[in-house]
């Protein structure tokens, strides 16, 4: 199945894509509109906070990666979910590995704040 949509409407096509996929995560994932909201109340606390601006760029970057990596993980769910209801042992696999990726860049969000902060905190 070839597009032939090329230049700007393949651009625009593919931010419409992409603002489905942000309005479906937000509509059927909890887990996605409760890391959002914590994501955009850390994002507006690493700009209020007196800090340079490359651990202010670290700081968002690492709490945006887990948003990024729950959409994935909410993508992977949904692709196990449609195969189909029965469980397998390589469905449940892939949804706890989606899991564990989610959790990791969580620790790692942590981690970088924990990092970057506790020196300012002296």
């Amino acid at each position: 199945m070839t597009n032939n949509v090329t230049g700007l409407t393949r651009i625009i096509k593919a931010a419409g894509y992409s603002w489905q996929g942000l309005r479906a995560a937000w509509q059927n994932e909890a887990a996605f509109r409760q890391e959002a909201i914590v994501v955009l109340v850390a994002i507006v606390l690493a700009c209020w906070l007196d800090v340079t601006p490359i651990t202010r760029v670290l700081l968002i970057g690492s709490v945006a990666l887990v948003v990024v990596v729950e959409l994935l993980n909410s993508a992977i769910e949904a692709i196990v979910d449609r195969i189909g209801s029965e469980r397998h042992p390589l469905a449940g696999r892939a949804k706890d590995m989606g899991s564990a990726a989610v959790l990791l860049t969580i620790l790692m969000a942590l981690t970088t704040w924990l990092m970057l902060l506790v020196p300012h905190m002296r």
